[in-house]
């Protein structure tokens, strides 16, 4: 299934796409995609519903953060050997961990908004996982059990206030709109291999990402387990595990973005979003 929400901001509604690509209506079976609806029971309820007899959503209405209520998003750096290069650091002898405030999140086509004194806002289209069961203390073996799916992420990021304004990322990686997330969820049994999907992000039709998640040094499986070694991972937490090469502050010279700039990104099976670029 691929589950989504629809509407204006904080009104979002359910849905689902069907097999035409069109938006079906699920507000009479659940009230968000969020909570228990993750539960592997909750995602078997709505697989038996028949996509033709829910209410067609008509136009082209915005598509909101493709779960609701996040509790909490947890980020992996430095997670694609490639990337680690590109920066010129070295791979991490364990996963380096980095929250994004939940007020980050945005629709996958809402604008990036600049924050006031930004100077270095970059991009990263990153592969996210949403955790559907809670997971404490899992084994490798039984990480998949509590993913529900996968979505898009771009861990829009401003590299001064992340790397040069002290302290940890979470202040260059927090800012408003800088968590686009979607289009939809795509759930896991239609995702056969999460380490062999193709990525890609372009600004101004100029492609600066095309890359894979086998270059991933930890992949969803190991992440899931150490995650939940150090927080329980609760149904709608988003974990979104890194980027390949091709962000701006590893181009020569260096490429940020700008007011009006268009930034496209997608995930092979996961859909793609588009954002335009505006002064915060």
């Amino acid at each position: 299934m691929k589950l989504l929400r629809y509407g204006p901001p904080g009104q979002e509604k359910p849905g689902l796409l069907d097999a035409d690509g069109r938006i079906r209506d699920l507000s009479a079976h659940v009230d968000d995609i969020a909570g228990a609806v993750l539960l592997p029971d909750g995602l078997d309820r709505l697989r038996t519903i028949d996509p033709a007899s829910l209410p067609l959503v008509e136009g082209n209405p915005r598509l909101g953060p493709c779960v609701g209520r996040v509790g909490k998003m947890v980020c992996i750096g430095l997670n694609f050997s490639d990337h680690a290069a590109e920066t010129g650091m070295a791979v991490p002898p364990e996963p380096i961990i980095f929250m994004k405030a939940t007020s980050a999140i945005v629709g996958p086509n809402d604008p990036i908004e600049l924050p006031r004194g930004s100077e270095k806002t970059d991009w990263e289209v990153e592969l996210a996982f949403v955790i559907g069961k809670t997971a404490k203390y899992v084994s490798e073996d039984e990480a998949m059990d509590h993913v529900a799916g996968y979505c898009i992420v771009n861990d829009v990021s401003e590299r001064a206030f992340q790397i040069e304004r002290q302290g940890q990322w979470t202040k260059g990686k927090s800012c408003d709109s800088f968590g686009p997330t979607g289009p939809w969820l795509v759930t896991r049994d239609e995702v056969e291999d999460p380490q062999t999907l193709k990525m890609w992000l372009e600004v101004n039709g100029h492609r600066y990402q095309d890359g894979s998640s086998a270059t991933m040094v930890y992949g969803v499986r190991y992440l899931v387990s150490y995650l939940s070694r150090f927080m329980s991972l609760q149904p709608g937490d988003i974990i979104s595990t890194g980027t390949p090469p091709g962000v701006g502050m590893g181009q020569k010279p260096q490429v940020f973005l700008k007011a009006g700039d268009v930034v496209e990104l997608g995930i092979e099976g996961l859909g793609s979003q588009r954002q335009t670029v505006v002064q915060g």
